[in-house]
């Protein structure tokens, strides 16, 4: 049963959100987008909503995704096996094209329909749009498997200028024509660093950061860019987090002021960890900012 909300504390719910909508109005919040909230429904429609609403109280927010499983199952639908080299897909010339055609088409125009039938206004991008993300082979063994050499944010600022929400895909190029798959992290890390973002959110299947794996209530609300290695050494960060740490790290080195891992299991995360103090998730930021909280 919903709960009933009386006109009183919808208007006391605002003015306490109004610091935070103060803090990142006219800011641009880069949200990589992923994991569990990218296959429910329920959870895709609430991460829509908060990114229109934030875009009419002013942020500017841009909108990364990946899309890995879907990748997957249009492979198998093709009969195509998936080889795996240390965790990583193995990519020949057929898988980049099911990649670009996965996730700049199907995913990436479902997500601007998805947001333009809410009341918001998107446009689709690609990293091969303008050249926004220029790529070169990662590692020879994992073929057309892009690291990134280059960033243009300009395509971004013209769609953000013209009053839309950037929806960007993570697929690169090179001079040569070539067409490669980009890890969705990194290129939302750098496409923050590039676009000095007030905030970077990272959208998981975890909580956040926990000191013990198996208990909620020890997550780490705050981590400095020199902490976490220190947490990697202590195996507290291990495993597939070690890489969307470093990530985080890196985004903070490159120049976004906060970066947040937040669980994208939880509706309306995003809203709960800008708009409130408690937040929801774990917080990467400078020392400095850190003494400031």
């Amino acid at each position: 049963m919903a709960m009933k909300i009386s006109n009183a504390d919808r208007a006391r719910i605002l003015v306490h959100a109004l610091p935070y909508i103060q803090k990142y109005t006219g800011k641009v919040v880069v949200v990589k987008y992923g994991g569990n909230a990218m296959i429910d429904e329920k959870l895709k429609n609430s991460v829509m909503r908060d990114i229109i609403l934030l875009s009419l109280i002013g942020v500017k927010v841009v909108l990364v995704h990946g899309g890995g499983p879907e990748i997957t199952d249009m492979l198998a639908k093709i009969g195509k096996a998936t080889q795996f080299v240390d965790g990583l897909r193995v990519t020949d010339k057929e898988t980049v094209e099911v990649a670009q055609m996965v996730l700049s088409g199907k995913i990436n125009k479902s997500l601007v329909n998805l947001i333009q039938n809410m009341g918001g206004r998107a446009i689709g991008l690609s990293g091969v749009d303008g050249h926004m993300i220029e790529a070169a082979t990662k590692d020879e063994r994992l073929g057309y498997v892009g690291k990134i050499t280059g960033v243009n944010v300009q395509p971004i600022h013209d769609v953000i200028e013209k009053g839309y929400i950037p929806v960007v895909s993570t697929i690169g190029c090179d001079n040569e024509g070539n067409i490669y798959n980009i890890n969705a992290d990194t290129a939302a890390a750098k496409i923050a660093g590039e676009l000095h973002a007030e905030a970077l959110i990272s959208m998981t299947d975890i909580c956040g950061i926990l000191r013990d794996k198996d208990d909620p209530a020890t997550l780490i609300p705050w981590i400095t860019v020199e902490e976490a290695p220190e947490l990697i050494k202590e195996g507290i960060i291990s495993g597939g987090m070690i890489p969307k740490v470093e990530c985080c790290v890196n985004a903070i080195k490159w120049g976004v002021n906060r970066v947040f891992i937040i669980d994208g299991r939880v509706s309306h995360s995003i809203l709960i960890e800008m708009l409130t103090n408690e937040g929801i998730g774990t917080c990467f930021l400078r020392a400095e900012d850190k003494e400031t909280e």
